[in-house]
């Protein structure tokens, strides 16, 4: 009998729980890091953006492929080494050279885990409990953040970087946590033909899901709103926080009074899509894709609607009201979009692969949708950058509109 701690179901969720941890004990702060320690300038804050989003679109494919061809326990292990060493040089070294080597060492590391945590769980537990699995997980890493944020603040109130110091150990020792407990009985790794290269099996492979993307139009339709969502949540993420400060008139606020704002915000959004992932959790309605397409077309509106409302709004409630609504509703889309791809693929072999290529068109959405919300911005007025971010997103709502009238089971 298989130990309790060796079990894949619970080190799936035990993984999501603390790679969720300790990922948010540095996020919470890190910006404010960048911003009053490190003294980005607004150019350069992009620019750190720019570079992690370019890492992740170069390396998503080669690292899916290493995934599916060598070992998904190898390739998650490996992803959370270098994510510990990636936030651990930005916490040590507070320069923008040194922000810019992290952001590539944490976004390789990113892609190595990118699709492989989901595959590997899929591998060893099979489509259906994975899907409840997804679904747990997201409201396990909802109750990591829960903890991390009053902690982070805690930490961040007296030493800003210190969080994501702590962050980077702690996601190095995760690493050797899996190298010590993460079994892979049922990976069946891509058959190579004799005497090809690894890169050689990485093309055969890219070629095969190319011609499987062609026969499958839900397929394409679902990389094409990964697209459309890089395109917008760039802009939102990016300038969220100038657009709340030029409302609010923040320009007084200290550093340590903003560690403790702008993570009560996180600590609220954090707090609901608790309760809302649990609604789901108890649900069915992950188990049909009609049902998927239906909450994920509601969820679209509701983040277009909101996002607007963010952006012309002039009252304090108001907008972080808004805030709110669109981090939940994103929170609640991650697991069902994950549940939605598990459920097309149609050789498990490539599961990896096709996890990374989503996470690749997001990658070319943000690319291609930061520029273009930078300039609007910068001409413009935040508040305009905003209101073009949501419209951005609009061809979401005909796609899904698509999906439904097929009503593919």
């Amino acid at each position: 009998m298989k130990s309790l701690t060796r079990d894949p179901y619970k080190v799936y969720l035990n993984t999501a729980f603390l790679s969720q941890l300790f990922f948010t004990l540095i996020v919470t702060v890190n910006l404010l890091y960048q911003v009053y320690t490190v003294k980005l300038d607004p150019l350069q804050l992009v620019l750190v953006g720019t570079v992690l989003e370019l890492t992740v679109f170069l390396f998503e494919i080669p690292t899916g492929v290493v995934s599916d061809l060598k070992s998904r326990k190898l390739s998650i292990v490996i992803g959370y080494v270098l994510i510990g060493v990636g936030f651990l040089i930005e916490g040590l070294f507070p320069y923008f050279s040194a922000v810019i080597l992290a952001q590539i060492v944490w976004g390789i590391g990113y892609t190595f885990t990118s699709g492989a945590r989901q595959a590997w769980i899929a591998d060893e537990i099979g489509e259906e409990r994975a899907s409840e699995a997804f679904v747990r997980g997201a409201k396990i890493e909802n109750m990591a953040q829960v903890i991390a944020i009053p902690l982070s603040i805690a930490i961040g109130y007296f030493m800003v970087r210190l969080p994501i110091i702590i962050g980077g150990v702690c996601t190095v020792g995760l690493a050797i946590y899996l190298m010590k407990n993460m079994t892979e009985e049922n990976f069946k790794p891509i058959k190579r033909k004799k005497h090809l290269t690894a890169w050689g099996s990485m093309k055969e492979s890219l070629e095969q899901l190319v011609i499987q993307v062609k026969v499958s139009a839900v397929m394409r339709i679902l990389f094409l709103i990964a697209l459309f969502v890089g395109f917008y949540s760039e802009g939102f993420d990016r300038l969220w926080v100038s657009h709340l400060s030029e409302v609010v008139n923040m320009s007084s606020v200290t550093p340590e009074k903003l560690v403790i704002l702008t993570g009560g915000i996180q600590f609220v959004v954090v707090l609901v899509s608790f309760a809302a992932l649990h609604v789901i959790n108890r649900s069915s309605v992950y188990q049909k894709l009609t049902q998927i397409y239906l909450v994920l077309f509601m969820a679209s509106v509701s983040i277009i609607l909101s996002l607007i409302g963010f952006a012309t709004s002039t009252s304090v409630i108001a907008l972080l009201g808004f805030f709110v609504i669109i981090q939940v509703t994103r929170t609640i889309m991650y697991p069902l979009e994950d549940i939605w791809l598990n459920k097309i693929i149609p050789d498990s072999s490539t599961r990896a692969t096709f996890f990374s290529v989503k996470g690749q068109a997001d990658a070319i959405g943000q690319i291609g949708g930061a520029p273009i919300i930078g300039v609007v911005a910068t001409r413009y007025t935040i508040k305009t950058a905003l209101i073009v971010s949501a419209i951005l997103l609009t061809p979401v709502l005909f796609l899904y509109r698509i999906l439904l009238k097929r009503k593919q089971e």
